[in-house]
């Protein structure tokens, strides 16, 4: 049986196996505070030191400090779940002050994170927190504007270049995207942040100066903003994923077939907060980072999942569109050879 199309019995009863790990550890998150907080404060202090000898080491050590702002985001995605702390006013302080660090309005974010993990892979829910994925055949039936815009977009040198800084630097701050129905204080965290980041960036102007802020702040901002969107994408976009209509929609398929395991390097894994383990955090997003792994270690029934290797993962940019006959990403040319063979004239 294609694991795919497993039914949702085979994992009857997770519910009961992942809560023992959905308790937050106040040690192990409070030594995580430090050693990614002070991880990135350290090395954007020897950045600054750095500037004196060649912006060359300056942009070298911008690589561990945007290793230590994603793993700031990464608490932050565990204070959005509520999975951090036990305490619901820790996380959203802790949260909070990570989304100025990373450009990310805490509150607004998590609402749409929420939604992401509401309706991931279901078709008619999508185009609020996920990657834009059309199928085969909505490809081939739109204009020709809207197939050369998705083309551009799919492009990993805008996919994971242009596109991140322009999220982070710009579309984070404003309220794009909000329903009426969202909650003031989603849509005014975005102000709030925005104050707060302005704040910091004239103390430390004042403090440094404006331009050695900007030499030392952009580079961690886009290296970190080009690597989080790579693993938000390589986490739902591979080959044998799941993406279904909302009458067969399923929670637990689409948490444990639709999101995949990323075997990453032990150094990887750490600056990446665990999170390779995205099907257990889609389980289960009560789950603090530091559990998931045990949690896919002790059950070999979580473990019948896609596994993705790095270098793997690097076949998967080429996947653009859903083939619901295939059910699996196709790349453009294998979308464009299969509708060339359906339309051809019987011999």
């Amino acid at each position: 049986m294609n694991e795919q199309s497993a039914p949702q019995s085979d994992y009857a009863g997770w519910q009961n196996i992942v809560r023992e790990y959905q308790k937050p550890d106040l040690r192990k998150s409070v030594w995580q505070l430090a050693n990614s907080f002070g991880g990135l404060l350290a090395t954007t202090l020897l950045m600054y030191l750095s500037l004196g000898v060649g912006y060359w080491l300056t942009l070298l050590l911008a690589v561990p400090a945007a290793g230590f702002l994603i793993r700031v985001f990464i608490i932050q995605h565990d204070c959005g779940h509520g999975s951090f702390f036990k305490s619901k006013r820790a996380n959203n302080i802790v949260g909070t002050i990570s989304g100025v660090l990373t450009l990310a309005p805490y509150n607004f974010w998590r609402k749409t994170h929420a939604i992401h993990h509401a309706h991931h892979a279901e078709l008619e829910e999508r185009g609020v927190g996920d990657v834009w994925t059309m199928t085969v055949t909505e490809y081939a039936s739109a204009p020709w504007w809207k197939r050369a815009v998705y083309r551009v977009f799919r492009h990993p040198l805008f996919l994971f270049g242009i596109a991140p800084a322009v999220n982070f630097l710009i579309v984070q701050r404003f309220t794009m995207g909000a329903q009426r129905s969202w909650r003031t204080g989603e849509k005014r965290s975005v102000w709030v942040t925005n104050a707060a980041i302005v704040a910091l960036l004239t103390g430390s102007s004042f403090l440094i100066g404006i331009v050695p802020t900007f030499m030392i702040g952009l580079p961690i901002i886009l290296l970190a903003g080009s690597v989080g969107t790579w693993l938000f994408y390589v986490q739902h976009q591979f080959e044998r994923t799941y993406w279904e209509h909302t009458p067969e929609w399923d929670y637990t398929l689409a948490a444990l077939h639709g999101s995949s395991y990323y075997a990453l390097p032990r150094v990887l894994q750490w600056f990446t907060g665990n999170i390779g383990f995205h099907h257990i955090h889609h389980l289960s997003p009560r789950i603090p980072n530091y559990n998931l792994e045990r949690c896919h270690r002790e059950n070999p029934i979580l473990q019948r999942v896609t596994r993705l290797s790095l270098g793997a993962s690097f076949k998967t940019v080429a996947l653009a569109l859903w083939d619901e006959d295939l059910r699996r990403l196709v790349t453009f040319r294998e979308a464009l050879r299969s509708r060339a063979g359906s339309t051809a004239p019987a011999s």
